[in-house]
């Protein structure tokens, strides 16, 4: 039994046959309608229990729609309609009934600590969805959608523009690590990654450059990503923080700075006008729903890598 949790928390190697599964998986679905099922269905018999404590569109139908292609049922629980978190029945006696239940858990939540310690009393494995700290399923997708673009992501410099103390650019500095790219980010002092997560990447020999010049943070870069300014439930002065960031838009200007043949990727949901214009996101070089629809490839392998 394994949990997906953290990025660093796993082998360059563990990570990349996550990969090159995904990769191989997708690769044999040529052909086939989207809900139809695998011809292995390694999930067959299985189900997954999906907890929601956030909001969620691409997380929570990119993992159904995984798991039934493995073959496998999927089973929404709601916190406000359950009583998982609640004073009267402990998050250990939740964590035991549900491991009685199903095979695997993911927890989309507002608290990375609770996501540890639900892992910890689940007898079952448990995946993030996504926590404030990270958002591994979603970076796994991006480089899958890399790879399938650009090749080996080894060697290559991942550009990331704006707000860099985040559960997205968390990830990729713990990703840049592991699968050895340079990483190089482009935001204001008051944005910068925090410094936990900084001297994880210092102690792994992450190749991270931080810039406040947006211009010279994509300088030859193989790739552009950002995210929305303002996430959900972030508790800050939205008018204040969106001037920070005013110049930290990724635009057609900032992509010519690129590489000629650079991608753009987001994780959606966007902000148009905002982190990003109309005419880079729909532009030949953007990759946001190939991106999109590989949540489900990179996450069919992530539940395959759990139960092995």
């Amino acid at each position: 039994m394994k949990n997906f949790i953290n990025i660093s928390d796993f082998s360059s190697g563990e990570l990349r046959s996550i990969i090159d599964e995904a990769k191989l998986r997708k690769s044999k679905r040529q052909g086939f309608e989207k809900s139809a099922i695998d011809n292995d269905k390694p999930f067959e018999g299985k189900s997954m229990i999906m907890i929601f404590e956030k909001p969620s569109t691409r997380t929570r139908i990119s993992f159904e729609i995984a798991v039934k292609q493995l073959g496998g049922a999927s089973i929404i629980l709601n916190p406000q309609t359950s009583h998982y978190g609640k004073g009267n029945e402990s998050l250990k006696d939740t964590a035991r009934v549900l491991s009685e239940y199903a095979d695997i858990v993911m927890l989309r939540t507002s608290s990375h600590k609770s996501l540890e310690e639900f892992g910890k009393y689940l007898n079952i494995p448990i995946i993030n969805g996504l926590s404030e700290e990270g958002h591994p399923c979603q970076v796994m997708s991006d480089i899958l959608t890399f790879e399938e673009a650009k090749g080996d992501i080894k060697g290559k410099t991942i550009s990331w523009i704006g707000d860099s103390n985040n559960n997205m650019s968390n990830s990729l500095i713990q990703a840049s690590a592991k699968f050895n790219f340079e990483l190089k980010i482009g935001c204001p002092d008051k944005y910068k990654p925090n410094k936990k997560i900084m001297a994880w990447a210092k102690k792994n020999k992450a190749n991270i450059k931080i810039s406040k010049k947006p211009e010279e943070a994509v300088e030859n870069s193989d790739c552009i990503m950002t995210d929305k300014w303002i996430s959900m439930n972030d508790k800050v002065n939205k008018a204040v923080k969106k001037k920070s960031l005013k110049n930290y838009q990724v635009n057609k200007k900032l992509m010519k700075i690129a590489k000629p043949d650079a991608i753009f990727m987001h994780c959606l949901p966007v902000g148009r006008g905002e982190e990003v214009t109309n005419d880079v996101i729909d532009g030949k070089q953007s990759l946001v729903w190939t991106q999109a629809l590989n949540r489900v490839h990179a996450q069919k392998s992530i539940i395959n890598w759990c139960l092995i």
